[in-house]
């Protein structure tokens, strides 16, 4: 039968509204599991009998997911790096805020080392609103870990009844009931009626969990990697700025596809001569970086040395960037930086 761990780390599927009308993280890992509703599916018990399904649950965090550090993303790396070692787990969802889940999960893929699946899962209602969601997030994301079809497809995101590849998951609406996508592409699969399905055509992700980065250390929770946004008047005040205060990497949001401006160019060009690792990325949701404008505009960044990354979210090109900078020296940390976001890990 298979086993699967629970691991809870805080956020709107386990917050209750408080005296003064606050949203506080509250219910841990075994309460959420019982609010589940076992008797909704039978993959869904909690015990031994019936004998379809075995859960066990464990509390990493308890907290708002805007709250977290790169420490605490270590820490729930090393949960589950801990739990997917043992040859008796077959699965593992996490349950986390949505506000940074795509974080934790680009950090979990990029050092899950195993071939059993990670789900993560939370919500977007609280556990005491009148109709929360995170029961039938939580039962679909037990299902999709559960499943032998989720094996070898790297960490996985199940909300709303949609299956996502950790990869370019981004939370894209505020409150809707379904408010992730996946950047350049759509869900690997759906949860109907507690059936998991994928899409015929989706594949393993190889990109990570075939060829794993080492689970982060004490090094990764001081790593300092800023953003920096480019917008109508901007300047290179927040870069030099960045740099001042320790960051040894950067991401610099540009607009369309990747632009700058001369200023943030000058800085950008200072920082990376100074060591700086400084990637290139857009504020818009979809499409490439490519260095086509002069003047200020993408071309200069490249060639001051700043690294493309389209095709990700910023907020995972910083996840990724902040771990190899605390694996590596700077020169191995910019090349291995570059072939993961190529997809070469050789």
């Amino acid at each position: 039968m298979p086993h699967l761990v629970v691991l809870a780390t805080g956020g709107t599927i386990s917050s209750r509204t408080d005296d003064v009308g606050t949203a506080v993280s509250t219910d841990g890992a075994a309460s959420l599991v019982h609010r589940a509703h076992p008797d909704a599916h039978p993959a869904a018990h909690t015990d031994a009998e019936p004998a379809d399904l075995t859960i066990e649950t464990v509390d990493v965090l308890r907290k708002g997911s805007y709250e977290f550090t790169l420490r605490d993303l270590r820490l729930i790396a090393e949960s589950v790096a801990a739990h997917a070692a043992r040859p008796d787990v077959d699965g593992i969802v996490v349950t986390h805020g949505t506000d940074t889940l795509e974080e934790t999960a680009m950090l979990l893929d990029l050092v899950h080392a195993s071939d059993i699946p990670v789900v993560l899962t939370g919500a977007q209602k609280t556990a005491d609103s009148d109709a929360p969601d995170g029961p039938r997030n939580l039962l679909d994301a037990i299902e999709v870990a559960a499943s032998p079809q989720s094996r070898r497809r790297g960490v996985l995101v199940a909300f709303a009844g949609n299956i996502y590849a950790a990869r370019g998951t981004h939370k894209v609406h505020t409150v809707a009931a379904s408010p992730f996508a996946t950047q350049d592409g759509d869900p690997l699969g759906q949860v109907r009626d507690g059936e998991v399905s994928f899409d015929a055509a989706s594949l393993p992700e190889p990109s990570t969990s075939a060829h794993p980065l080492a689970i982060p250390d004490e090094r990764f929770d001081a790593v300092r990697v800023d953003l920096i946004n480019s917008y109508p008047g901007a300047d290179g005040q927040q870069l030099a700025a960045a740099a001042r205060a320790g960051a040894t990497g950067a991401v610099i949001i540009g607009t369309g596809v990747g632009n700058a401006n001369s200023s943030i160019n000058r800085a950008a060009a200072d920082a990376i001569a100074n060591g700086m690792l400084v990637a290139v990325s857009t504020r818009v949701f979809s499409g490439p970086v490519v260095a086509v404008y002069g003047g200020g505009g993408a071309v200069d960044l490249i060639n001051a040395g700043g690294i493309i990354a389209g095709g990700l979210p910023v907020s995972q090109v910083r996840i990724l960037m902040a771990l190899v900078l605390s694996l590596y020296e700077p020169e191995l940390a910019a090349a291995e930086f570059r072939r993961r976001l190529s997809g070469q890990h050789n």
